[in-house]
């Protein structure tokens, strides 16, 4: 699987996310940049930031759902913000997702995100195998 690396002749990382992650794996997956669409709607999830937050997360779980891998598979996540102050909130939502072993990540600011969301995240993924309608 992945290792994370970590030096301490560098700055610890300050929120969920390791500052390196070593790949040794077969496949390897890159997660197109993902917002906060509910799939039943096609619009984005009302109710702000959080719900975008949460139902951006879910929508990359799917994605990952249809190889055979999970939020553990991920080994680099980019999330993109309207707005940087909103950079703690999504933090703290982002971190219920990888509890032990995160990502390196970056987290950055831009001008505006498709569709006028908050939050859009993309990732890249890892495993050994994957779910046999793949290999099928």
């Amino acid at each position: 699987m992945k290792k994370i690396i970590s030096s301490d002749r560098a700055p610890k990382a300050t929120g969920p996310f390791s500052q390196a992650v070593l790949d040794n794996h077969k496949y390897r997956l890159e997660l197109s940049g993902q917002i906060g669409i509910d799939p039943n709607s096609g619009k984005l999830a009302e109710g702000g930031l959080i719900n975008e937050t949460e139902q951006t997360l879910n929508n990359i779980e799917a994605i990952l759902k249809e190889v055979g891998w999970g939020f553990k598979n991920v080994i680099k996540a980019r999330i993109y913000l309207a707005d940087i102050n909103d950079y703690t909130k999504v933090n703290e939502i982002y971190a219920r997702r990888f509890p032990t072993e995160p990502p390196s990540r970056i987290a950055l600011a831009v001008k505006s995100l498709p569709l006028g969301a908050l939050v859009e995240i993309e990732c890249t993924a890892t495993g050994d195998e994957v779910n046999d309608k793949i290999n099928g």
